[in-house]
């Protein structure tokens, strides 16, 4: 037939992760680096989810439809989805933090480019 959904989504996450690594190397302006970390954030949780994925499984419920015996073949793994909502919300906050920081910066150099920042101490 084709490619199973797992593999298209495996991919898909990993081509995030290799744009977003792309875009925080590529570019020096402050907003294009955050966004190209929340991209590799995004493809994490593609990738994650995908590795939770069964073909033409079921909800990991054993009733009726799904027996004991075919639940490790059949059924979808829970945990990998439920480890990608906690990540979301967690990047979600880092992304809201590090633009607070970028208003920050803005607001004490007027500019966002990291050449401005050279001067900066730890």
């Amino acid at each position: 037939m084709g490619l199973p959904i797992s593999h298209i989504l495996l991919s898909t996450g990993f081509a995030l992760i290799l744009i977003g690594l792309w875009g925080m190397l590529k570019h020096s302006n402050i907003l294009r680096i955050i966004i190209g970390l929340s991209l590799i954030d995004t493809g994490i949780h593609v990738v994650i989810a995908a590795t939770g994925y069964v073909t033409g499984g079921t909800a990991p419920i054993i009733d009726d439809a799904l027996a004991a015996a075919d639940a490790t073949a059949r059924a979808v793994d829970p945990i990998p989805a439920a480890l990608v909502v906690t990540a979301i919300v967690i990047g979600f906050s880092v992304t809201a933090i590090m633009l607070s920081f970028a208003i920050r910066l803005y607001e004490a150099k007027k500019t966002l480019s990291i050449d401005e920042f050279t001067e900066s101490k730890w």
